[in-house]
């Protein structure tokens, strides 16, 4: 069994999108076959962005995010969701990492090198990217710029390793056969927790 948190990025949580469909064939799938999910939906949550470095060394995390950096402390396996907004990652599920992945949380600045000090390592993750454009496009063209930031300067920085991506392209021409494939494909992902 493993302990997984689905952390639902889409910054609009007026109506469901695709996004929740995938999220929740995920988590389906995960606790079909035993293992413990946890979710969060950023849109629903109440916090401030970070302005100043200082605020983000030294002050508490807010307390409407206290909960959820419980949860990603709990979780052994991440699976976040978002749909690419102007190439890159939705300016609210930003901000909710800038806010969760603090200093003391996430990593231990102490020592000569910060990089040897990672406070989430034992966990891996999966990042589902919704997109209009084709995804290999995204891939190859744009060479995924944002999908690696967020690998590479957060998750691998604060230890979250290995981490498997999941791209689909063309998500406005997608037929519902084609939708109903990538929903199969998630829900089969979460049985697998991978």
């Amino acid at each position: 069994m493993t302990r997984i948190l689905i952390l639902q990025g889409h910054p609009d949580a007026s109506q469901p999108h695709f996004n929740h469909a995938l999220a929740d064939a995920y988590g389906r799938g995960a606790e079909d076959h035993g293992h413990d999910v946890r979710r969060i939906d950023v849109a629903k949550l109440d916090f401030p962005l970070l302005r100043d470095p200082e605020q983000w060394m030294h002050g508490a995390v807010p307390p409407g995010l206290v909960e959820a950096q419980h949860a990603i402390g709990w979780a052994q396996h991440l699976v976040i969701f978002f749909p690419l907004w102007l190439g890159g990652v939705p300016a609210l599920l930003k901000g909710f990492l800038e806010q969760v992945a603090r200093p003391g949380f996430a990593f231990h600045p102490e020592g000569k090198n910060p990089l040897a000090n990672k406070g989430l390592t034992g966990r891996s993750a999966r990042v589902v990217v919704t997109m209009g454009m084709p995804a290999l496009i995204y891939r190859f063209y744009f060479r995924a710029h944002s999908l690696r930031a967020l690998e590479r300067n957060i998750l691998g920085f604060v230890g979250i390793a290995p981490i498997h991506e999941t791209l689909i392209g063309r998500l406005g021409e997608l037929s519902d056969r084609q939708r109903a494939d990538w929903l199969k494909k998630l829900e089969k992902l979460g049985q697998q927790a991978g």
